[in-house]
């Protein structure tokens, strides 16, 4: 070979350049081949379902509607609730997106493995609510709770 092909390049970093592409590799082999996959498993058995509309009032609060009954299943304060506003105003604003209305109630889904979805039949859109944690799941998953109204539209827990 010529002495003046001969480059100066620093033989460190392309071993570790090299290194990484063989670790990539590598990984990427074992994978594969273990049979690890990113497909989603498949959802446990609905055990109860929800049909559920959402009413936004002139003083900020949001009131929570058993679709069916027309019943209000629970009052969201003004400024509360950050998890159930952002989540419902993606789903309304994709509604709108697609020039729907609010005719077709949302529906949450209780699975048997205790999980929670919330599904917009009219978007098609989904929420898989455990993703976000257990405390903003929960947000939902107290309206799958038994519960008694008073005359002033109260919620009172049942007891069990």
């Amino acid at each position: 070979m010529n002495p003046s092909l001969n480059s100066n390049l620093p033989k460190l970093p392309l071993a570790a350049m090299a290194a990484l592409v063989l670790v990539s590799l590598v990984s990427v082999s074992a994978v594969r081949l273990s049979g690890l996959s990113a497909v989603q498993q498949a959802d446990a058995a609905t055990v109860r379902t929800l049909s559920l509309r959402f009413q936004d009032h002139d003083d900020g609060s949001i009131a929570v509607l058993d679709a069916a009954s027309g019943a209000v299943l629970d009052t969201v304060a003004p400024g509360t609730n950050g998890f159930l506003r952002s989540t419902m105003r993606g789903l309304v604003r994709e509604r709108k997106r697609q020039g729907l209305g609010p005719e077709t109630p949302f529906q949450l889904l209780g699975r048997a493995d205790g999980r929670l979805t919330l599904q917009d039949p009219g978007t098609g859109r989904r929420i898989d609510l455990e993703s976000f944690g257990p405390s903003n799941s929960a947000v939902f998953a107290r309206l799958m709770q038994p519960h008694t109204q008073n005359q002033a539209g109260v919620r009172h827990e049942q007891p069990r």
